[in-house]
């Protein structure tokens, strides 16, 4: 089923289905697929990066949350709650957001955007990390891989994603997007050999 064009209704489901992912891992210091990074360092980039985003550009404060370190599940579930919060109260819908990067966007749509795509994608990181299904919804996997191959230049340039991996013509979407986004789709925990 397709996801919601409505922020709100999209960061709801997308945030469920890595809320799934999170209360399923067993091992917080498994390996993920981003470099040098373990299965709690995917909820901290998460937890950590939009309240910065939302201070600073719309001077929004996210309600503090538990220790990824101490207890990563409470600290994503307390975060996720908080952004829905945030977009299901109806006075988001005239504020903006204002960055540098960005220019002046609505403020739903800036978390739509950048933090409910980032959400999505990450979830991909931390269920290949934990042994976890792994594949994304396809439909909004190819809406975002659409979009997102026009910025290519832009999105290599800003640091953000690693070099595009390079995956059979006849990959499926989820190894598509994530090879795009410069994840190996063909990545697994190394072994203890």
């Amino acid at each position: 089923m397709p996801f919601s064009p409505l922020p709100a209704e999209r960061h709801r489901a997308i945030a469920a289905t890595f809320t799934k992912t999170v209360v399923g891992v067993s091992d917080w210091d498994a390996p993920s697929p981003v470099d040098d990074w373990a299965a709690r360092d995917v909820v901290r980039h998460l937890v950590e990066w939009l309240p910065a985003l939302l201070r600073s550009g719309a001077g929004v404060e996210l309600p503090s949350v538990p220790s990824v370190d101490d207890d990563p599940v409470a600290a994503w579930q307390e975060h996720a709650r908080a952004v829905q919060a945030l977009l299901d109260d109806p006075t988001t819908e005239g504020r903006r957001l204002d960055n540098p990067n960005i220019g002046t966007v609505p403020l739903g749509q800036a978390i739509d955007r950048f933090y409910t795509a980032d959400v999505f994608m990450h979830t991909w990181d931390l269920a290949r990390a934990t042994g976890q299904p792994d594949r994304l919804d396809a439909d909004f996997a190819r809406r975002l891989l659409e979009g997102m191959e026009s910025y290519d230049e832009a999105l290599r340039a800003s640091g953000q994603y690693g070099p595009r991996i390079p995956v059979p013509e006849d990959a499926d979407v989820t190894d598509r997007l994530m090879g795009f986004i410069g994840r190996d789709p063909q990545w697994t925990p190394p072994t203890d050999d």
